[in-house]
């Protein structure tokens, strides 16, 4: 499976958190001590907002995080108030670019860790109930990049909760036609640029990881040692899955 963080807050480098932290998530792309596998180094992704742009950057590849210079380069240089980043282990689909996380449409941009189980026997359906207008922007073959396009199907822009939701009733639903027991798993982030959501869901009822910050101050007086939590305001949210 994957791992990833999405940051909203007072604007800070990215590298304050993705690289100085002793555990930070490019340690993690190599050393993952809590997930399935303890590499993701099918690929990798960063995407962030800046003022008066509204749709966000994104550089995604398929090298591992760990040992790219221009991964290192734009963290070092880029300020942001709100990124996602994103370190990939494929679950049986292509190590290409355009099944990186994250993924973007206009100003949203959408990342998961998880898997639609028997993806391959579900995949065609879950195709045809994506919008005809929408389907062309699906670059990819993830699961990951099907369930954003079939949430923005369902009112992603109006209404993310209920979007989402409806999008894994739907997997539920088709998977079950399908013979699947146990259709999704998912940790999902997803932003306008403005607000940001993450949402955790099983149908085995044993979900992914999902951390996420409400006390920023309660958190530096946990780790005095993290320097880039002084940076932070106290309004500031982390969430890492």
């Amino acid at each position: 499976m994957c791992r990833w963080l999405a940051y909203r807050g007072t604007p800070i480098l990215l590298d304050s958190i993705l690289y100085r932290p002793a555990h930070s998530l490019i340690d993690q792309s190599l050393h993952a001590k809590m997930g399935v596998e303890t590499t993701n180094g099918d690929g990798f992704g960063v995407g962030w907002y800046v003022p008066d742009k509204s749709s966000p950057a994104v550089v995604r590849d398929i090298g591992p995080a760990w040992s790219d210079r221009n991964l290192r380069e734009i963290a070092e240089h880029v300020v942001s108030p709100l990124f996602f980043a994103h370190i990939r282990a494929s679950t049986g689909t292509a190590v290409q670019q355009t099944n990186c996380h994250p993924f973007r449409h206009g100003r949203w941009m959408w990342m998961h860790n998880g898997a639609i189980a028997d993806f391959h026997l579900v995949r065609r359906d879950l195709a045809l109930s994506v919008e005809p207008d929408l389907f062309p922007y699906v670059e990819g073959s993830t699961d990951s990049e099907m369930m954003f396009h079939l949430s923005l199907t369902l009112g992603l822009e109006e209404d993310p909760p209920g979007a989402v939701a409806r999008m894994a009733g739907l997997v539920e639903r088709v998977g079950h036609e399908h013979g699947v027991e146990f259709p999704l798993q998912m940790t999902v982030a997803v932003t306008d640029g403005v607000r940001l959501w993450a949402f955790r869901y099983s149908s085995q009822k044993e979900s992914r990881s999902l951390f996420y910050s409400t006390r920023v101050d309660t958190l530096r007086s946990l780790h005095p040692d993290l320097a880039f939590l002084r940076e932070m305001s106290d309004d500031a949210r982390l969430i890492v899955s």
